[in-house]
């Protein structure tokens, strides 16, 4: 009777994982493609960002009085001081990257959108190392040099490159290095009370709508006031199938937080980080299938090279945390454009046995 138990419980917990992998697949994906179809015919991606994140402050807020209501425990909200000087960085980094990677759809295609910004890690690696997050190792180095060395060749003579929107990408990957790097400090100050992902995103919203406010206006503003597709909108039914797609961003945005939150609490980041590799693979040759992206054997070889470094890291992960007894705070975050997550509650909340965190929504 146990041993019959021990495998019911064993067929539960894989048929369980499987169905958040696949849930957290086509919040990830979904959005992906999302992008690029939404930036052919509406072509304001930073007025598109900025309604995301009005969106999921909305839901992150709900989530918050939720939250409370039923557990009877009040929010932490920071004062104005420790907003404006501790969290004001990290979401002037936060917004830049999703704005840039969301910008970056008018000009390049998905599979090289996937392959580029994939290097996150890389830069997530490097900045990791400059504020003493990580320390320096021969197999850090070759992480590295295998994720560099997989963009150089994924992208040398590809017949679909684009100079503008690869540089848009590559900025945002360097702009997350510094991002995630920002935002583990900021989870690891327990005097702020952040350690919480859904307070994280309460807070962060607002400041990141308001550091792409100037982006927008600038290059955007006056096209978007001008356009019919928005202020001087002629036909209402347009106008509303416009703000419903881009309310569908919105909800795809915060059900990908949503998905690696169940996924990360019912298993474990490491199986968020496997799963993210193969779900990159899934997404090129869907890219390749449903939009007929151009993957020379060249392009393949080096998305190969890159993935070979991201499993090199998530491995030295695992390792590193067996090797420790168990998790690591926050040690180098992310292992692709979708896995930079903000996945540790405080150990006050894990003793209380309390699941009430949600994850940030990665990229765009």
């Amino acid at each position: 009777m146990g041993r019959w138990a021990l495998d019911v419980a064993f067929v539960w917990k894989a048929a369980l994982t499987l169905g958040l992998v696949l849930l957290y697949y086509c919040f990830s994906i979904g959005i992906t493609f999302y992008n690029k179809w939404l930036t052919k015919s509406f072509h304001f991606p930073l007025f598109m960002t900025m309604l995301h994140l009005a969106v999921i402050f909305l839901f992150s807020a709900l989530s918050r009085a939720l939250v409370q209501c039923s557990s009877h425990r009040a929010r932490v909200v920071l004062s104005w001081t420790d907003y404006l000087r501790r969290v004001a960085p990290t979401a002037l980094a936060t917004a830049l990257d999703v704005g840039l990677s969301n910008w970056s759809f008018l000009y390049i295609t998905v599979s090289l959108y996937t392959m580029t910004k994939s290097s996150a890690v890389l830069f997530i690696l490097i900045f990791s190392l400059i504020f003493k997050l990580e320390e320096l190792r021969a197999a850090l180095v070759l992480v590295v040099l295998l994720i560099a060395g997989g963009l150089f060749m994924f992208t040398y003579k590809s017949t679909q490159f684009n100079v503008e929107g690869f540089a848009l990408v590559l900025g945002a990957s360097f702009i997350g290095g510094i991002r995630w790097t920002l935002t583990q400090i900021l989870l690891q100050k327990a005097d702020l009370g952040l350690q919480n992902p859904i307070d994280t995103m309460f807070h962060l919203q607002p400041l990141m709508f308001l550091g792409l406010f100037p982006l927008f206006a600038i290059f955007e503003g006056l096209h978007l006031s001008t356009s019919e597709k928005i202020f001087r909108f002629q036909d209402t039914g347009l106008l509303l199938w416009v703000l419903g797609s881009l309310l569908l961003g919105g909800i795809l945005a915060f059900g990908l937080g949503f998905s690696e939150f169940l996924l990360v609490s019912r298993t474990s980041s490491l199986t968020l980080s496997i799963a993210g590799i193969f779900k990159e693979v899934c997404t090129l040759l869907l890219a390749a299938h449903l939009l007929g992206d151009q993957i020379s054997l060249l392009n393949w070889l080096g998305f190969a090279l890159c993935l070979s470094g991201i499993s090199l890291h998530v491995a030295l992960k695992a390792l590193h945390s067996r090797g420790d007894g168990g998790p690591k705070p926050l040690k180098s975050l992310g292992s692709s454009a979708d896995l930079e997550l903000l996945l540790r509650s405080s150990q006050q909340e894990e003793e209380d046995g309390e699941e009430e965190y949600f994850v940030t929504q990665g990229q765009q």
